[in-house]
């Protein structure tokens, strides 16, 4: 099964409806590096799931697949990530030194190209009529997925994570996995509405950009969601409210360290608290039961184990297929 395609299906590219859009790249990644590993090991992981789901039934009918990772990106990943741990290493504060400049500007180059051949490969399959997917890699990857749909597209996003990723530039770099909203919201103004789930781990500057946003950001805090919970609010109600926030059209945008940690160790920056896996998938299924369109989606940041374990990566799969499963039926598949 070593060389078996995603979920062990047989499809190409020309024959799936749905293509996955690998992105192994966890350049920025400032905690710990191991992301870009992420989509060969979901791929591996996902032989063990059974493709008939109790909620979505058989998606994998309509096709679906891994498209092969574009020409250049493992390379650049493993290049600039040298430049950017010495970034990383005095916490982005390089002052006059000429080498760390350089250092950051290749990184920012990198990435900037990175958003530039994920935007063309999207382009090109939804010029063939797909729904894609991406998989990441850390949170900076999805980028140009969305800027490609919102060349089209008016639509909100649903944006389950730990962390808010509102910051301006962390640590110096442009394209930041910590950014990766901020850049949404300053530069796609077609994203209307950005709906953040399971915060819990974010800065004072992060939190004003959200107070100050006029409602375009809307925020649903962990801390507050556990309150609600505790308080005797079923999670149902709150995953109807949650979606109803969102217009028709949604991209959905999944950082696996939204989840608990108990079923993501692994990632790059897990923070205590969360969702657990079956609240995340009520609320997916919520979205697409309460007549939303998922234009397209990512799930990132899952990191294989340094012991060889496969958990983090089964955990990422599953979750992979149900996205998967809802994204089609939106679509009317």
């Amino acid at each position: 099964m070593a060389d078996a395609g995603l979920f062990g299906l047989p499809f190409s590219v020309d024959d799936a409806k749905l293509v996955i859009v690998p992105v192994p790249w966890d350049v920025t990644t400032s905690y710990r590096a191991g992301t870009s590993a992420g989509p060969d090991a979901i791929r591996l992981a996902s032989h063990q799931l059974d493709l008939f789901d109790v909620e979505t039934g058989e998606p994998w009918k309509a096709g679906i697949v891994l498209a092969p990772v574009a020409n250049g990106i493992a390379e650049m990943n493993t290049s600039s990530r040298v430049d950017a741990e010495k970034v990383i290493e005095v916490g982005g504060v390089i002052g006059d030194d000429r080498d760390l400049h350089a250092a950051l500007e290749r990184v920012n180059t990198a990435s900037a190209q990175l958003n530039d051949i994920v935007y063309r490969e999207v382009d090109a399959l939804l010029a063939k009529g797909k729904l894609v997917g991406l998989l990441g890699g850390d949170h900076s990857s999805p980028y140009g997925a969305i800027a490609r749909l919102a060349r089209d597209h008016s639509f909100g996003i649903l944006h389950v994570d730990a962390h808010a990723d509102l910051r301006v530039a962390y640590e110096g770099f442009a394209w930041s996995h910590a950014s990766i909203m901020h850049n949404v919201m300053r530069d796609l103004p077609q994203v209307t509405k950005l709906v953040q789930v399971g915060i819990r781990d974010l800065s004072k500057d992060e939190h004003d950009q959200i107070t100050g946003s006029r409602g375009r950001i809307h925020t649903y805090f962990d801390a507050h969601l556990a309150a609600r919970k505790q308080d005797g609010e079923a999670w149902g109600a709150i995953a109807n409210e949650i979606v109803d926030s969102l217009p028709k059209d949604v991209y959905l945008s999944f950082d696996i360290d939204g989840l608990e940690p108990m079923f993501c160790p692994n990632t790059g920056t897990p923070v205590p608290g969360g969702l657990h896996f079956t609240e995340a998938c009520t609320l997916i299924r919520k979205l697409v039961e309460r007549g939303h369109r998922i234009l397209g989606f990512d799930l990132n940041e899952v990191a294989p184990g340094s012991d060889g374990s496969e958990w983090d990566a089964n955990v990422g799969a599953r979750i992979l297929y149900k996205m998967c499963g809802w994204a089609l039926k939106s679509q009317g598949y």
